[in-house]
């Protein structure tokens, strides 16, 4: 009679493995719309610098923990997450995150109406 090879079975770190991965993915597409639009419009205007600066700083220091842990789908997540607060960081100091100014277009009960357009 032949042996017949053993069928794997999925461990419990099998499994976390695969839900990183998955869930690595998702997180990231959740940000490629945010990042494309940013890119496109050039209009960081609902960003605060503050923010964007302490995001940045708590991922560099993060970096030191999940950088210490095995090689795994974390490390892609934590990559992507620097990368894109980075750029979000970088873009907000290159188009100073105000794209849109006021002007004034008429008048309205009180005085001026002001009226949003992108300068």
């Amino acid at each position: 009679m032949r042996d017949r090879p053993a069928l794997r079975t999925f461990g419990v770190m099998d499994v976390a493995v695969i839900a990183g991965v998955v869930s690595t993915g998702l997180f990231a597409m959740s940000y490629l719309p945010m990042l494309v639009k940013a890119a496109r419009t050039k209009d960081l205007s609902s960003y605060s610098l503050g923010n964007l600066a302490i995001t940045n700083l708590g991922n560099v220091v993060y970096s030191v923990y999940v950088f210490s842990l095995p090689f795994g789908p974390v490390w892609f997540l934590h990559s992507f997450y620097l990368a894109a607060c980075g750029l979000m960081f970088v873009w907000f100091l290159l188009w100073g995150g105000t794209r849109r100014r006021f002007v004034s277009r008429g008048t309205t009960r009180g005085g001026l109406a002001a009226t949003r357009h992108r300068g």
